[in-house]
């Protein structure tokens, strides 16, 4: 039980007679009861912070692709994850590339500087009469096994911070495999 004694606990040496006065207690047990089912109650009803995630739509790998999809060389950027944090960029397609390979890393200086002048400069370069504002870049993220997950986060963090409207995820082609074999 807790309690609140107000007494004075000294003796009395004086030859004067006083009487005996009661000691004043508080009995403290409610109050800590309280505060408990206060505690209690408080913890139980926050809502805790939920993980911050990124949308990203996968192709589902049950369905068998019939049709290509034609997508214009100059406004696709590919991006090649590698070992040992080695990352290479390129314009259009391997064999005839528009630009690069390029070797880039994964700071702002580098990688960030590059796809903000890809998503500046593209949609000029394929201006059309029916969309004027033109068509917008197209990444194409390709992860070799021995890249790491943390190099995937980082690249998909940079086409959040650049506001790349379409970019994908796709397999990694062995001609592109053997681009870190130099």
């Amino acid at each position: 039980m807790a309690q609140l004694d107000t007494g004075d606990s000294k003796s009395n040496k004086g030859g004067k007679v006083r009487s005996k006065k009661q000691n004043a207690s508080v009995d403290l047990t409610a109050m800590v009861d309280l505060a408990f089912l206060l505690i209690t109650f408080f913890m139980l009803t926050t809502s805790l912070s939920k993980p911050q995630s990124m949308d990203l739509a996968m192709p589902d790998k049950g369905k068998d692709v019939k049709d290509d999809i034609l997508i214009s060389e100059n406004r696709t950027m590919n991006i090649v994850l590698g070992p040992d944090n080695k990352l290479k960029m390129y314009m259009g397609q391997l064999t005839k590339p528009l630009e690069g390979p390029k070797d880039l890393t994964y700071n702002k200086e580098s990688l960030r500087k590059e796809i903000l002048e890809k998503v500046q400069s593209v949609p000029m370069a394929t201006r059309t009469t029916a969309k004027p504002e033109g068509e917008p870049l197209i990444v194409l993220i390709k992860a070799s096994k021995e890249s790491s997950y943390k190099n995937l986060v980082d690249v998909l963090d940079e086409m959040a911070i650049g506001k790349v409207k379409v970019y994908a995820i796709v397999d990694i082609i062995p001609q592109e495999d053997q681009l870190f074999e130099e």
